[in-house]
């Protein structure tokens, strides 16, 4: 067993509380990683605000993370002591029906099939002060140590800088794949990205990558505009300049409406102004941001029927194995500079800072 320290979410809308906790060691099929660094994503905050699905508390979050092999249990093949790893908060079991669809990304093991509060043989691997605590979709990044099944675990590039790539465990493929591999972004199109913070900048640089001629950001802060032009936004507007709906102020700015159009903030009515944004035949809108759970969205059925495509995401369509350790190899090829989305670096001790960072749009 080791002790080490995690940031432990003992009851919904409390500050996270930094303890010593004990991880035990790894069961069959189970790798126990180091993290040596996480980053924070906005379904963290979700997860806090209890608008997250079927979690228990008390839990650790972090789903965004990397780290290095400390053991592995009996049976596990593909990772080694001393191997870089990136933790899945997607799985690839490569059994399931899914997985062996080379079309989906999507596996029957994550949480949106059955919940990863426990490992799969339904125990926990942490304890704080006596108490049983949860995992969070089987990775839990906001722990020192932490263990978690073979399958949602990948090895990276031994020269990758683990402070750095830890983004590719969530918020940039998420963003990026979106554009890329969602979307299918067609060169020489025009984009419209609603929501341009961590995620929504990927999908800025996903779109720029496969040739869009013109990007257009939305937020409502316009602090962010300056970082989605360095990332190839073309266009920058904030609905609170204008009297009239943004869907109506984007189509008069493209004639009918935009190629594609990204939703990468997680609320009803930006979703279906997303929507109403791309062009009523040909136009492709994705859905990027996680609701909360619960919400529900009323819509004009021609905004369909017209021949829109309305699509969703998961981690921006990778199957996780196969493709983090490829996105690891293409940004030490500096193929991308996803070193831009970093704003802050704190210790694990100051994490409830980081969490006001992000809830200040910071």
């Amino acid at each position: 067993v080791i002790r080490c320290r995690a940031a432990v979410a003992w009851a919904v809308g409390k500050p996270l509380s930094v303890e010593e906790v004990e991880v035990a060691p790894p069961k069959a099929g189970e790798v126990r990683v180091k993290i040596v660094a996480t980053g924070i994503c906005h379904t963290d905050e979700h997860l806090l605000e209890g608008s997250f699905p079927n979690v228990d508390f008390p839990v650790i979050p972090g789903h965004e993370g990397a780290g290095i092999v400390e053991s592995v249990g009996e049976g596990v093949t593909s990772v080694k002591p001393g191997d870089k790893v990136i933790p899945l908060c997607l799985p690839q079991c490569g059994e399931c029906t899914f997985c062996l669809n080379p079309e989906s990304n999507y596996c029957l093991k994550c949480h949106v099939s059955e919940p990863q509060n426990l490992l799969p043989d339904k125990t926990s691997r942490f304890t704080c002060k006596g108490k049983q605590i949860h995992h969070f979709l089987w990775v839990s990044t906001f722990a020192e140590y932490t263990v978690i099944p073979e399958y949602a675990v990948a090895k990276i590039d031994a020269a990758a800088p683990l402070d750095k790539v830890c983004l590719l465990g969530c918020g940039f493929p998420t963003g990026y794949g979106a554009a890329i591999n969602t979307a299918k972004v067609k060169p020489g199109s025009t984009c419209a990205v609603f929501g341009v913070g961590g995620v929504g900048l990927s999908v800025v640089m996903g779109c720029k990558a496969a040739g869009a001629s013109r990007i257009i950001a939305v937020d409502i802060n316009k602090d962010k505009f300056a970082k989605a032009k360095e990332l190839g936004a073309t266009d920058c507007i904030s609905p609170h300049d204008f009297k009239k709906p943004i869907q109506e102020v984007l189509t008069e700015m493209t004639g009918h409406g935009v190629d594609y159009s990204f939703e990468v903030i997680g609320h009803a009515d930006t979703m279906t102004a997303a929507l109403a944004s791309c062009n009523m035949n040909t136009g492709v809108c994705v859905m990027v941001g996680v609701p909360a759970s619960g919400s529900v969205i009323s819509l004009d059925p021609m905004l369909l029927l017209s021949g829109r495509t309305w699509k969703g995401t998961l981690l921006g369509g990778w199957k996780t194995r196969h493709s983090i350790p490829k996105l690891v190899s293409s940004y030490l090829e500096k193929k991308f500079n996803s070193d831009v989305l970093i704003t802050h670096t704190l210790p694990i001790a100051k994490v409830n800072e980081g969490f006001e960072l992000l809830r200040a749009g910071k």
